[in-house]
């Protein structure tokens, strides 16, 4: 299964896309769609929307794994990311793919093991499950194959359970 994962964000939208069966997960891609940044919101919208459905005619995956809104302290902040996050819904339901939300203390337990971990404990803990040298896996990309493993640590659950 082939699953892209989601960090979105106005200014970086992070990507990553993973091959697995569930239990052991190999890289694909990773990276950030970061749009020019005097750019107006709709004109950021339009190039995220683009990179997310460029990356799902590119690697063709099974499914689309979003991190959930959080609770921003700052209520534009919050409602940019809700108009971002909704471009790459919509990205992902016009490729006919499921897609699935997954709130970050989520991602952190399935992760971690721990849903208050530190970015630098996720990134750590994606760069050891992917088998990636180092610390490899960092910032906005390594919160998207958080969410990507995420997903493919839910939906083997869910197909042990079915």
């Amino acid at each position: 299964m082939i699953i892209l994962g989601v960090d979105p964000g106005s200014r970086r939208t992070g990507f990553g896309v993973i091959a697995t069966d569930g239990r052991r997960h190999r890289l694909l891609a990773q990276g950030v769609i970061a749009p020019p940044p005097r750019r107006s919101l709709p004109e950021k919208l339009r190039a995220i929307h683009a990179g997310v459905s460029e990356l799902i005619r590119t690697h063709a995956p099974d499914a689309l794994a979003v991190e959930d809104v959080f609770h921003a302290a700052n209520t534009r902040t919050a409602l940019v990311l809700g108009h971002v996050r909704g471009v790459v819904l919509l990205a992902g339901a016009e490729a006919g793919i499921p897609v699935h939300e997954h709130p970050p203390a989520t991602v952190k337990v399935q992760i971690t093991g721990f849903g208050r971990a530190e970015k630098t404990q996720v990134a750590l803990m994606v760069s050891r499950l992917l088998g990636l040298p180092g610390e490899t896996a960092a910032g906005d990309a390594a919160d998207a194959l958080a969410v990507a493993l995420c997903q493919a640590h839910l939906g083997a659950a869910a197909e042990l359970r079915g």
